[in-house]
């Protein structure tokens, strides 16, 4: 069975408990619409108002990291390429393979459940929830390096998660996805923990269907003209579409000042922060339904 490459928390039991927590912060979070705003037309798509802005400032305080988005539309994506100086062959190839239910159930309710395999036989596992409040965070689950809260800023709207990372191998992953191994020996018990806290009930782990996997590219550099390294992913559809990521990431501290100059950075090399804005997953999860046995 995979393990996190951590401390783990005092018991497993200790850690459902303050995952429970962190259940009783969803639903609070949500009330404070701290999720991610329905994306919009290209030609309508606003900065951050001065409201939001205020939000993040205050989830950013409490949190571990911020990690700042940008999608762009298809129209733009070899000049975006381009722009960035990216070389295609440096990119690190993954497959990404998420588990919910054939009608997303999980996700429908804040929960994502994925599996990666990446080149060089490693992999990884992660079980995210959002919204959440840091708030509302056990001070002991926030203390385990393989738990983090993250605020995820892009173009007109943000959202405050928390993720549960654990390790893996990328057999394991072939081999789970192939039914030869239950998908609970993928993921950590501290990670189980997680995820029984804040599955819907009756949902367990090993009654989850395999979707994908998905084919990505994944590029890390340093661009010459900005001091901070920016992370580029492509994902590749089998029907030929694409979707196109580009983001850096920060401390809370930081958030403005960075936010600023990723800005002119991407205005520098001829990306416009405007397009339709949607996180990656649901994307993926959405066509990955609608395919789902294929």
């Amino acid at each position: 069975m995979a393990t996190t490459r951590s401390t783990k928390t005092t018991t497993a039991a200790k850690t459902a408990t303050a995952a429970k927590t962190v259940k009783a912060a969803k639903a609070t979070a949500a009330k404070r619409k701290l999720t991610p705003r329905k994306a919009m037309p290209p030609s309508e798509a606003p900065a951050l108002s001065a409201e939001d802005a205020i939000a993040v400032l205050k989830l950013a305080k409490k949190s571990t990291s911020i990690e700042l988005k940008l999608t762009v539309p298809a129209t733009g994506h070899r000049a975006t390429i381009r722009g960035l100086q990216l070389d295609p062959v440096e990119a690190q190839p993954r497959q990404a393979f998420f588990f919910d239910t054939p009608n997303l159930d999980l996700f429908k309710a804040g929960v994502v459940v994925r599996a990666r395999r990446i080149q060089g036989g490693d992999g990884d596992t992660v079980v995210k929830l959002r919204p959440v409040d840091p708030d509302k965070i056990d001070p002991d689950l926030r203390r385990d390096a393989s738990f983090k809260i993250e605020v995820d800023v892009m173009p007109g709207g943000f959202v405050c998660s928390a993720s549960y990372k654990g390790v893996c191998t990328g057999k394991e992953v072939l081999d789970t996805t192939a039914g030869e191994l239950p998908l609970s020996s993928l993921f950590s018990k501290e990670q189980r923990a997680f995820y029984e806290a804040h599955a819907p009930a009756g949902i367990a782990l090993d009654s989850l269907v395999t979707l994908g996997p998905l084919f990505l590219l994944r590029s890390r550099h340093q661009p010459k003209d900005y001091d901070r390294r920016v992370t580029t992913e492509m994902w590749l559809y089998p029907d030929g579409s694409r979707i196109l990521e580009i983001s850096t990431k920060c401390r809370p501290v930081e958030a403005f000042q960075v936010g600023a100059e990723f800005k002119a950075y991407l205005a520098r090399c001829g990306i416009a922060l405007t397009g339709t804005q949607e996180p990656k997953t649901g994307i993926a999860l959405a066509y990955l339904k609608d395919h789902l046995g294929e």
